[in-house]
C-alpha cells in the first residue's frame, strides 16, 4: 500500500473535500472523457450536460457548495489551481446566460435547476458519495459516467472503485513486499515491523517511499508548500471577522480569541491551560476558512482540516526544539498514519461518520507532533491509537449541510486531544494494550454499524436538534 503525502495533504478550496473538491474534479474528469470523444461520438455534436447526485452529495449538496462544484468542473475549473475571481465571472456569465461553455466543446443550455439533479432517494451501491454525469445530443444520452467522491477530495469511477476493491482484497503480506516502494507498509503492524528491521522512523520510510517517485528536492519543496498554504491559511482566519455564508449566522470567532491571548500574554492573567485555546484558535482559525470557501489543504480532508495545521502551529510556536526537519518529520508521519486509516477503513464522514474525517485527523495530529518531538516508532503509534480511540462513534451531522455548526468547534477540540494524546505516549515507552491497527478496525465496524442520518446526510444528530428562530 502507497498512498503518497501529497494525495493525503491536497491544496485545494472550501467547504468540502468529499463534496467540493471531489465532484469538482470528477466534472473536470468527465469534461476530458467528453472533450476526447473517441469512436464513440463526435464532441461537436453536444447539446446537453447534466449531474446527478445521490447519497449524501444530495443530502448535503447545498449546505457544501456541491452544485457549484460541479458546474465550475464542467467549467475547466480544479481545486488545487480554482481561481477565485475568474470561477465567479463564468458563473455570473453562465446566470445571465443560461448557457454554459465548456472548453473544447459547443456552447450549451443549462439551468443549473434542471441540470444539476439532487436524488434523494437511494444511494449508489458502493459509496454514499455517489454522482453520474451524462454527456446528451438531443436528450440521447452520448456518454454517462458515474464517479464516487471517496473522501478526502479522492474520486474514482464505479470501474476504478470496482478494481481497487478488487485489489484491496485479494492483497497478501507477501504481494506487499514486492511492490515498487522500498516500505510497502499496509497497516500499523507491518510498519512497526518495517521500521525495527530497517532503524528507520516512520517518516524516514516515508520519505524513502515518496523518493521512489519524485527526487528528494521535489519532497522537499512539496512539504514546504503544503506547510505554507496551511499556515497561511491560518493567518488569514485569525485575521478576518464577519459571518460565515449559509444562512446559519455564525460569526467568525478565531481572530477575537487569539486577540485576547495575544493581550493576556506574559501578564498575570494568563491560565495555565491558555494552551487550549492557543490550539482552538488556530483549528477554528483553518475551518473558518474552509466554510466561506477559501483555500486549504485536506488533512485528511477539508471538514477536518483544522487539527494537523493547528498542531504543527504549536509545535513551530509553543513547542521547546522546533525546527523545519520536525515540520518535515510531522507532515511524513501524518501521512502515513493518514494512509493507513484511508487504506484500512475509510477518511469519508459519509461512509463512517466524523470519526473518519476529525478522528483521523486528530490520529495523524498526535503522530506528527509525537515524532517531531523525537519519539519512537512504536510511541508514535500509541499516540496515533489514543487519540482516534477518544472519537470513536462521533457521528457526522452539520446543520444544514454545512461545515460550521458542530464542525468547526470539532476541529479545536482534535487538535487539543491530538497534543494530549501525544504527551501521554511520550510519557510511555511505546507499550500499550490496544495497537493502532484494532482501533482502525472498531472504527471501521463503528461506521458499518451507524445509521445513515448520522452519516453526513443532516438527517439525524445536532443536524435536527437545534433553535429554529
Amino acid at each position: 500500500m502507497f498512498i503518497s503525502v501529497f494525495d493525503i495533504f491536497k491544496i485545494g478550496v472550501g467547504p468540502s473535500s468529499s463534496h467540493t473538491m471531489g465532484p469538482m474534479t470528477a466534472a473536470a474528469a468527465f469534461l476530458k472523457a467528453v472533450q476526447d470523444g473517441g469512436a464513440a461520438f463526435d464532441p461537436a455534436t453536444l447539446t446537453g450536460l447534466e449531474a446527478q447526485l445521490y447519497g449524501s452529495l444530495a443530502f448535503t449538496g447545498k449546505g457544501h457548495a456541491t452544485d457549484r462544484a460541479v458546474i465550475l468542473g464542467l467549467m475547466g475549473f480544479e481545486p488545487a489551481s480554482l481561481d477565485a475571481d475568474a470561477a465567479e465571472a463564468r458563473l455570473a456569465e453562465m446566470r445571465a446566460t443560461g448557457r454554459i461553455a465548456p472548453p473544447g466543446l459547443p456552447e450549451v443550455a443549462f439551468d443549473p435547476e434542471r441540470h444539476v439533479i439532487f436524488d434523494y432517494g437511494p444511494p449508489l451501491a458502493l459509496h454514499a458519495n455517489g454522482m453520474k454525469l451524462r454527456a446528451l445530443r438531443e436528450g440521447e444520452v452520448l456518454l454517462e459516467e458515474t464517479y464516487y467522491s471517496t473522501g478526502g477530495g479522492f474520486i474514482a469511477t464505479e470501474t476504478e472503485l470496482l478494481a481497487q476493491r478488487a485489489e484491496k482484497t485479494a492483497r497478501l503480506d507477501d504481494k506487499q513486499e514486492a511492490l515498487a516502494y522500498p516500505y510497502p507498509f499496509g497497516n500499523a503492524a507491518q510498519m512497526l515491523r518495517m521500521g525495527d528491521e530497517s532503524g528507520r522512523t516512520i517518516a524516514e520510510m516515508k520519505r524513502a517511499n515518496e523518493e521512489a517517485t519524485r527526487s528528494p528536492d521535489a519532497v522537499r519543496q512539496g512539504l514546504a508548500a503544503l506547510h505554507a498554504t496551511m499556515q497561511d491559511c491560518i493567518d488569514r482566519g485569525l485575521r478576518t471577522e464577519g459571518e460565515l455564508p449559509g444562512g446559519l449566522r455564525v460569526r467568525r470567532r478565531a481572530k477575537a480569541i487569539h486577540d485576547h491571548l495575544v493581550a493576556a500574554k506574559g501578564s498575570n492573567s494568563a491560565q495555565p491551560h491558555a494552551v487550549n485555546d492557543w490550539l482552538a484558535a488556530y483549528a477554528l482559525a483553518v475551518n473558518e476558512e474552509n466554510a466561506a470557501g477559501g483555500r486549504v489543504v485536506t488533512s485528511p480532508t477539508n471538514g477536518a482540516a483544522g487539527v494537523v495545521p493547528a498542531v504543527i502551529r504549536y509545535y513551530r510556536g509553543h513547542c521547546v526544539g522546533a525546527t523545519d526537519a520536525g515540520i518535515e518529520a510531522f507532515l511524513l508521519t501524518a501521512a502515513a498514519i493518514g494512509g493507513i486509516v484511508k487504506e484500512n477503513a475509510s477518511i469519508s464522514g459519509a461512509e463512517l461518520g466524523c470519526q473518519a474525517e476529525v478522528g483521523a485527523a486528530s490520529a495523524m495530529a498526535a503522530a506528527g507532533l509525537c515524532a517531531a518531538l523525537g519519539g519512537t516508532n512504536a510511541q508514535v503509534e500509541n499516540a496515533a491509537e489514543i487519540a482516534l480511540e477518544h472519537h470513536l462513534g462521533m457521528t457526522c451531522d452539520p446543520v444544514r449541510g454545512l461545515v460550521q455548526v458542530p464542525c468547526i468547534e470539532r476541529n479545536g477540540l482534535g487538535a487539543i486531544k491530538a497534543v494530549s494524546a501525544a504527551s501521554l505516549a511520550l510519557h510511555g515507552d511505546g507499550t500499550h494494550f490496544m495497537p493502532l491497527d484494532n482501533c482502525i478496525e472498531t472504527m471501521r465496524q463503528t461506521g458499518l454499524d451507524m445509521r445513515e442520518k448520522y452519516k453526513e446526510t443532516s438527517l439525524g444528530g445536532l443536524a435536527v436538534n437545534f433553535p429554529e428562530c
